[in-house]
């Protein structure tokens, strides 16, 4: 059986917030049902780095994530600002979030979080030749410390299962991958 997209017969938006929308939608499957309640969440797009310094550690950053209530070890990233593009985006990311700037970006992965019930995209790129020129720029709700780990550690820390954010899970394997250090 060949797999069809569904057709959108209708949407309503019942919330429309700056970080979040959610609209329900009346779809018609290629079954022939209507899904009259379907829930889907608009957020912005995200990008996300594997971030290499000179002398070849990876920059983390630590910092509490409300949704999940716990202190999370992550890679650098956020949101991409209305048009602009992913890469100028990483790169206005890891100069506020750690003061890092880097010789090159290359994009290494274009992930769905939720493709199910969500419509953003995560672009996550692999920096290399880092160092630190600024200082950090957070945001007013970002409270969070830059940490650098060995390759090695970095593999330590995925075999330990310490990374509990799954984009950034992702993000790490792919980035390891590209660097060919993964055995």
């Amino acid at each position: 059986m060949e797999i069809k997209k569904w057709q959108r017969l209708s949407s309503r938006y019942l919330v429309k917030e700056k970080w979040a929308t959610l609209r329900v939608d009346t779809c018609d499957l290629q079954n022939g049902v209507i899904k009259d309640d379907y829930y889907v969440l608009e957020y912005p797009n995200w990008v996300n780095a594997i971030a290499v310094t000179e002398d070849n550690k990876i920059i983390m950053v630590r910092q509490y994530r409300h949704g999940a209530d716990i202190i999370s070890l992550e890679i650098p990233g956020g949101v991409i600002d209305g048009d602009e593009l992913p890469e100028v985006a990483i790169k206005r990311e890891l100069l506020e979030e750690t003061g890092y700037s880097f010789k090159s970006a290359e994009l290494i992965a274009t992930l769905y979080p939720n493709p199910a019930t969500a419509t953003n995209v995560t672009y996550t790129y692999l920096l290399k030749g880092g160092v630190k020129t600024h200082d950090q720029h957070l945001d007013e709700h970002e409270i969070l410390n830059v940490e650098e780990y060995t390759i090695d550690e970095v593999k330590q820390i995925l075999k330990d299962n310490k990374i509990e954010q799954a984009l950034h899970s992702a993000a790490l394997f792919y980035g390891l991958m590209k660097l060919e250090v993964l055995k």
